[in-house]
């Protein structure tokens, strides 16, 4: 009988502690790296994604390596499936999404040195260079997005307008508190960042006896405007990120999840690795080192794109026998 009392006692003291531990927010582990104003947000504490590690990928030999091809593909930030890699987006630069941000203000924060990862950004202005061999500094990336501030002329102590070089006569321009507003001259806005360049590469393993692939860039590319903010209909590659250095940064940033689940949000990282979204093949290997668009246009370019797609596929099923 004494078994039992104390069976039953021990159940009830644990299922008392269990409890308090839940209804406790201080003494809830998951809580303690997270802002007060996230705890706020929601009604508990996540940390499946601010603790992810990365995940180690399968040792590659070069002798395991029978064939492998680069393949260069445009990601769409216009079609649906894309979506949480382009939002959220703030051109206002008032309101804040606690829990997200979109891929290029989180790899833009980590290249400048404001996140808690650091990566390097390389150039893709000079021949849209991709073999990563131009390292961009910090400061050099944000006056690529930002641009270059505008010489410009204060009024005199008479309050008459300065000249500029050229004898014409300069305003100043405030804004309603009295602030000068910054003129600046270039610069790129984040929300003309409507597609990625991926580079990666196709191989098959005989040693796990699959055909995979692994990322090895990415490259924001935004809509190209004039002097006068209008949009020219060129496009302009902004710079490549390595992306197994990329890795560590994306791998703890969520994305919204599609399917409306928010308790199964993805990261970034969960984005490419599992092939979540849809893109456009526009280049491949090849001896020109050509773009698909450089020898087809318009439908024959998506055919192309869709032949080189269909090739790789065909390239496993015909190693077996069914």
């Amino acid at each position: 009988m004494k078994k039992y009392i104390l069976l039953i006692f021990s159940v009830f003291f644990v299922a008392i502690s269990f409890a308090q531990t839940i209804l406790d927010d201080k003494a809830n582990p998951f809580h303690k790296d997270q802002t007060e104003d996230f705890l706020m947000n929601n009604v508990y504490g996540k940390t499946h994604h601010i603790k992810k590690d990365v995940v180690t990928l399968s040792p590659l030999r070069e002798a395991d390596v029978m064939w492998s091809r680069k393949i260069w593909r445009d990601i769409d930030l216009r079609q649906k499936i894309n979506h949480p890699l382009y939002y959220p987006q703030d051109p206002t630069g008032q309101a804040k999404t606690l829990d997200r941000d979109n891929l290029f203000t989180v790899l833009y924060n980590a290249a400048t040195g404001n996140g808690e990862v650091s990566i390097r950004a390389f150039n893709a202005q000079a021949g849209d260079d991709d073999e990563f061999k131009e390292e961009i500094t910090a400061t050099d990336f944000i006056k690529l997005m930002m641009g270059t501030e505008k010489l410009t002329y204060y009024k005199n102590t008479w309050s008459e307008d300065s000249l500029d070089v050229n004898g014409e006569k300069v305003v100043m321009v405030y804004d309603d508190e009295g602030e000068k507003i910054e003129n600046r001259t270039g610069g790129i806005r984040q929300g003309d960042i409507k597609k990625w360049r991926v580079k990666e590469q196709w191989f098959f393993d005989k040693q796990r006896s699959v055909m995979d692939v692994r990322i090895i860039g990415l490259c924001p590319i935004a809509n190209d405007r004039d002097e006068n903010g209008v949009l020219t209909g060129s496009t302009n590659m902004l710079c490549w990120f390595y992306f197994p250095e990329v890795r560590n940064v994306i791998r703890n940033t969520q994305a919204f999840n599609l399917v409306k689940n928010e308790a199964e949000n993805k990261t970034f990282e969960d984005i490419f690795m599992k092939r979540m979204f849809s893109s456009t093949i526009v280049k491949e290997g090849n001896v020109y080192d050509r773009d698909v668009n450089e020898y087809m246009i318009g439908l024959d370019a998506l055919l192309e794109a869709e032949r080189i797609k269909t090739e790789i596929f065909n390239i496993e099923h015909d190693l077996w026998e069914y």
